[in-house]
C-alpha cells in the first residue's frame, strides 16, 4: 500500500507487527513524503524500493508471472499557482 504525507526527516524501514514501512525522506520542511507499508509474507516478493523525490517513489515486486511496478506520486492541490505545477510536471 503506498502512503502518503510521511513528514519524517530520515529515509529507512520500520518494523511494526506484520508490516514492513520503507518511508521516504520528507522535504527540508516536513512536508509530503512518501513511503510503502507491506506485509511480511509479501516481503520477499519485494525487488527494489526507490524514493526519486519528496514526493515520488515506487516499489518493484517480484510476481509469479510478471514483475510489477508501483508508482507513488504525491500531486499538488488545485490551490496552488501555475509556476508550481508546471515545476512539478517538469520534474
Amino acid at each position: 500500500m503506498g502512503v502518503q504525507e510521511v513528514s519524517w526527516d530520515k529515509e529507512g524501514t520500520v518494523r511494526e507487527e506484520d508490516y514492513i514501512f520503507f518511508c521516504g525522506k520528507a522535504n527540508e520542511n516536513h512536508q509530503f513524503g512518501t513511503g510503502f507499508l507491506v506485509h511480511h509474507i509479501i516481503l520477499s516478493a519485494v525487488k527494489r524500493v526507490e524514493f526519486v523525490t519528496a514526493r515520488m517513489s515506487y516499489i518493484g515486486l517480484r510476481g509469479r508471472w510478471c514483475n510489477i511496478i508501483v508508482l507513488n506520486i504525491y500531486t499538488l492541490s488545485g490551490e496552488k499557482s501555475d509556476d508550481s505545477r508546471d515545476s512539478f510536471y517538469q520534474e
